[in-house]
């Protein structure tokens, strides 16, 4: 679903984009060439933003918002061979998943991406958001890194539409302020629960005591 402040502001610019093309072409069939011209030119501008507002609002579908420092997901890690665990992951709502992987490495690895818009931006209801992006194991000797099997798993939703591409390709980069990845990891050699956080300045992992139950 789309931010209340997008789905607001994208149906007022459809009614006031119709509107005006509307007028504009009552004004031609009176040969008002002007007046119909303008008229129906700021009505497709309307219209036209309309329609990038409902592109990058399902370019960031998956991606929530962050205002605050913020759980990213639950992780327990469990040791199953040497340089080999198994990582279960919660995601908070309205995501819900549960997934569960076997990882080869020393630590459990996450990346995620966060997108921040320019402060004018946020006044059409775009605010910083985040996804995470991937998990993977990862080697502590870099020797293992480049040696040894690797394990990686996308955690990201398919998306319509692809917010970073747009951002790169378009003019749409004109509303961003900045785009960026970030990653964090943790020794996955013994039993473990970890809350991944994620804040304006990237990701962080914090142990918990346990488990949580449902």
């Amino acid at each position: 679903m789309m931010p209340s402040t997008v789905v607001i502001v994208v149906v007022c610019l459809l009614v006031f984009g119709i509107a005006l093309c509307a007028t504009g072409l009552r004004a031609f069939r009176r040969r008002r060439w002007l007046g119909g011209g303008m008229r129906g030119l700021a009505g497709l501008l309307l219209l036209a933003l309309a329609a990038l507002l409902v592109t990058i609002t399902l370019g960031i579908r998956g991606y929530r918002a962050l205002t605050y420092e913020a759980v990213a997901a639950t992780v327990k890690t469990e040791p199953v061979a040497p340089q080999r665990f198994r990582a279960t992951i919660v995601l908070p709502p309205p995501d819900g998943r549960l997934a569960m992987y076997e990882l080869a490495g020393d630590a459990f690895y996450v990346e995620a991406h966060i997108l921040k818009w320019h402060a004018w931006a946020n006044l059409l209801g775009l605010h910083t958001a985040y996804e995470l992006d991937r998990v993977a194991g990862r080697y502590n000797d870099l020797a293992d890194e480049r040696g040894k099997p690797h394990t990686v798993y996308s955690l990201a939703r398919n998306k319509p539409v692809d917010v970073f591409s747009l951002a790169r390709r378009t003019l749409l980069g004109a509303l961003v302020d900045a785009e960026y990845g970030s990653a964090a990891f943790v020794a996955g050699d013994k039993p473990a629960a970890y809350q991944v956080r994620v804040s304006t300045t990237g990701l962080l992992m914090r142990p918990l005591p346990s488990w949580p139950t449902p």
